[in-house]
């Protein structure tokens, strides 16, 4: 009997293939099988839904904990779908004897981060299971938006821009290094963080395609499977994605990929080279927003190929599964 295996929740091909051939098999709704990270509630056009579950180890990190990173993520979903996010349900799932200090850490700045994010948490749900049967507290988050902008991979042509909204690879390595599995120091933070504010001008963009934050699998999966979807390809330049020196070193070190690697504060944009110019000064102009850069573009063939800084190159393609489990 074939039996579920961690890489199953990696965000990669074990991934895909769980959802195709065993969720979408039974559930059929037509928004589901978008695949998104959002969806339009069905005869709600106005109207955006998402959930998500966080299960991340260590449950504090560098940059934040697990409730920043459950409102955070599920802000995130909404927005990169063109939606304003507005109201959080949270459940947790909380081990016997989890210290109530650390639990009251983890709600307080769940709170902090939604009132940044300008959203409410609305409803929730506590479920308490017997020592050893969960790794501390599980939080699962559902979040309702507005909709101003119905984005799609349907929507990419030919000749536009991929723009990611920042350094990639930060939180992957954050967790890595979090978990004291190697003796390094750095000032290394997660990029956690509600990207609401960030992203919202970029509504106002006529060539704006398509958003996505790319957590599980990093960079190179969301654009392998946006592509994919599009029945497009990409062109990306490797000298143009912006990688910390610190994450570099790591994962030189380590031998992980900065492209596969999680992250949870970045967006990856794709948007009309005439729009192109503008939409970085947008995100250049906010914190978040910084270390923008054009990485890209969108091509007829169906590949996502990348042109290495040694000139040679390299065919993205989806990953088994991730080497960093348990990052979100």
């Amino acid at each position: 009997m074939k039996k579920v295996e961690i890489g199953h929740g990696s965000g990669g091909k074990l991934t895909k293939e769980l959802v195709e051939n065993l969720f979408l098999k039974y559930f059929s709704s037509p928004a589901l099988h978008k695949l998104s990270d959002s969806t339009y509630a069905p005869g709600f056009n106005k109207l955006a839904i998402t959930t998500d579950s966080y299960v991340v180890q260590p449950l504090f990190f560098p940059g934040g904990n697990i409730g920043k990173l459950a409102v955070s993520g599920t802000v995130n979903d909404l927005t990169v779908g063109g939606a304003l996010p507005k109201y959080l349900t949270a459940g947790f799932i909380i081990e016997e004897g989890f210290p109530l200090e650390e639990l009251e850490k983890i709600v307080s700045t769940m709170a902090e981060t939604a009132k940044e994010a300008g959203v409410e948490i609305v409803a929730g749900d506590t479920k308490v299971v017997e020592k050893g049967k969960c790794d501390g507290v599980y939080i699962n988050t559902a979040g309702v938006g507005q909709v101003v902008r119905e984005l799609s991979p349907k929507l990419i042509k030919p000749g536009d821009k991929v723009i990611v909204t920042g350094t990639i690879g930060d939180h992957g390595i954050a967790i890595s290094l979090a978990r004291e599995e190697f003796e390094l120091e750095t000032t290394l933070e997660s990029d956690c963080a509600p990207l609401n504010s960030l992203l919202v001008s970029l509504f106002e963009l006529p060539g704006l395609r398509f958003m996505r934050d790319p957590t599980r699998g990093g960079l190179a999966t969301v654009l392998v499977e946006v592509c994919e979807s599009a029945g497009l390809g990409a062109l990306l330049y490797e000298e143009k994605i912006p990688v910390r020196e610190d994450v570099k070193f790591v994962c030189d070190m380590l031998g992980y990929d900065p492209l596969y690697l999680a992250n949870e504060g970045k967006a990856v944009v794709i948007v009309s080279p005439e729009d192109s110019q503008r939409a970085l000064e947008i995100l250049r102009s906010h914190p978040l927003g910084k270390n923008a850069q054009l990485i890209g573009e969108i091509t007829q063939d169906p590949h996502v190929l990348l042109k290495t800084e040694v000139g040679g190159m390299r065919r993205l393609e989806l990953l088994e599964e991730d080497s960093l489990p348990r990052i979100c």
